[in-house]
């Protein structure tokens, strides 16, 4: 497989995974991995209460895995073109993925912590506070999503097009 062929089916699973993982995907992942309105009225005791929302821990993992994959094309694409600058920034993709998924996962959890049925809260307040990490998610996700959407393009271009589109073979360049 040449190299220009691996770049183009990593190329293949970025776009769509960016696309439909990144920009569709909290929408539906975010009703699927939290305690709906429609399950806390019916729980009753804390060890129900708990349950499930530790049910909801799978979901968090499996969704942090869906969102790894356009972080993952990047590396691949990294190990298959050395270039020390973009390594550094895929570097940088890694640490603002992970900080958001880290405090993703928290703040979906604590908002399935918060209601107990009754409108009595049954952890401390901490867990209320999350409510405001939907907002650090969002500063750290903007210059993320702009990161690797710049990286995706850099990496899925052809190196031997030019500027003003001409396609020079590899005979071209001494």
């Amino acid at each position: 497989m040449t190299r220009l062929t691996a770049r183009a089916l990593i190329a293949v699973v970025f776009w769509p995974s960016l696309f439909f993982f990144w920009f569709l995907g909290p929408f539906v992942l975010f009703l699927l991995s939290t305690t709906s309105s429609e399950v806390c009225p019916r729980l009753e005791t804390r060890a129900e209460f708990l349950a499930a929302a530790n049910g909801t821990l799978p979901m968090l993992i499996a969704q942090n895995l869906i969102y790894a994959v356009p972080i993952v094309c990047l590396m691949l694409w990294n190990r298959l073109s050395l270039e020390p600058a973009r390594a550094r920034h895929i570097a940088t993709c890694i640490k603002l993925f992970a900080a958001a998924a880290v405090i993703g996962a928290v703040w979906e959890y604590g908002s399935s912590l918060t209601c107990d049925g009754y409108g009595q809260a049954f952890f401390s307040t901490a867990w209320q506070m999350t409510s405001y990490l939907p907002v650090v998610v969002l500063l750290i996700n903007i210059p993320l999503y702009v990161l690797v959407f710049s990286l995706g393009r850099a990496y899925s271009t052809r190196d031997d097009i030019t500027e003003d589109g001409v396609v020079h073979s590899s005979q071209d360049n001494p």
